[in-house]
């Protein structure tokens, strides 16, 4: 399955498919230097993806694992590794691994000699579904996630379904909370299909599968190609910012627990809570409410928090990218499909919404 995404400033194309990284040599173009930016878990991988580019000069940059990858000291070695292997603009980089691999070697290429080609190999499902695609590039800050990044689109995408096969169940799971996501502020097919395949939405070498990861990047496709850079929320048209459903809880709470919590395991909380804020402020079906938590907690999600956790979150959440000076903006949703900005939302309901994810309510 090729998925295109039609960026005005740089079309380009999301390959979906077992044994899809065969494509990778057709797409280094005359890069004579390859860097492979990867966790050190995945260091064997990146040795397979080095023959992949033949005729290339491969410097292979191991990181940590998960958002530890994602620092300023991180990113400040990544570029010594570039200007010891004598990296120039012709030059290509690989981010290989999960998210938060791919965010950073985005942010690497971004910066390294102000732009250079990058190409995206997720091997996660989050990663392909929400990071590898849309061109949002980044690091963390210990005061908040994605703080300090760029907009910087990928040459391709590149999304072997087959390096799924050894993830763990929990890492599936954790993926599949951004392809829901999809489902509730654009593609209703996405939760009947879980509704009605929950055990093939889990595995990942079942058709059900990977038609949810091809439904949930054509979402992604379609929006970000309209808004690259985030900027036309306006007459009820929110652009990118839809994609943020459930983020800017979700986000809150990833910073508050030390980024121990999966990204997939936080967005699935701050979308139960924010399917309760959505409810009480702009009308939100009830049911629809309650599918939240029934979908996302049958996939083996959390969709509960601390009760203790309140102040500390909603002093985070001001940290929000999508917030504007000291007002609060939040993704809410009117109906299924119908994703809508709550600005400077009442303090109390949002406290309310969140006793009720926490068991108090």
């Amino acid at each position: 399955m090729i998925v295109p995404v039609n960026s005005r400033i740089a079309p380009y194309q999301v390959h979906i498919a077992p044994g899809a990284l065969e494509r990778l040599g057709e797409s280094l173009g005359d890069a004579a230097r390859v860097a492979v930016i990867v966790p050190e878990p995945l260091r064997a991988l990146a040795e397979q993806v080095g023959k992949h580019c033949p005729g290339r000069r491969v410097t292979t940059i191991t990181v940590p694992d998960a958002e530890a990858a994602k620092t300023p000291a991180v990113l400040e070695r990544c570029w010594d590794e570039l200007a010891a292997a004598g990296f120039t603009r012709s030059d290509l980089v690989v981010g290989l691994g999960g998210g938060t691999a791919t965010d950073l070697a985005g942010f690497v290429a971004a910066s390294w000699l102000r732009g250079v080609d990058f190409i995206s190999i997720p091997t996660t499902v989050l990663g392909m579904v929400d990071a590898a695609v849309g061109g949002k590039t980044g690091i963390n800050l210990a005061t908040g996630k994605n703080l300090v990044g760029a907009f910087h689109e990928p040459r391709v995408v590149i999304c072997d379904l087959d390096l799924l096969r050894e993830l763990p169940g929990t890492e599936v799971a954790s993926g599949l909370a951004e392809v829901v996501k999809c489902g509730f502020i654009s593609d209703a097919g996405i939760l009947q299909l879980v509704d009605s395949d929950l055990g093939g939405a889990l595995d990942v070498t079942s058709d059900t599968f990977a038609e949810l990861v091809g439904r949930a990047v054509a979402v992604k496709a379609g929006v970000v190609a309209e808004d690259l850079t985030e900027r036309t929320s306006s007459d009820g048209n929110i652009g990118r910012e839809a994609l943020n459903y459930g983020h800017t809880m979700g986000h809150a709470i990833e910073a508050h627990e030390g980024f121990r919590l999966r990204h997939g395991q936080a967005i699935s909380i701050g979308m139960v809570w924010i399917a309760e804020v959505s409810r009480r402020l702009l009308g939100l079906d009830a049911a629809l409410a309650a599918d939240h938590s029934r979908l996302l907690g049958a996939l083996g999600l959390p969709v509960t928090h601390d009760p203790e956790a309140w102040h500390g979150l909603r002093r985070l959440m001001n940290l929000d990218k999508k917030s504007r000076g000291d007002d609060l903006r939040l993704v809410g949703l009117a109906a299924q499909g119908r994703p809508v900005i709550l600005e400077s939302p009442d303090e109390s309901e949002l406290a309310e919404s969140y006793a009720v994810v926490s068991g108090r309510g």
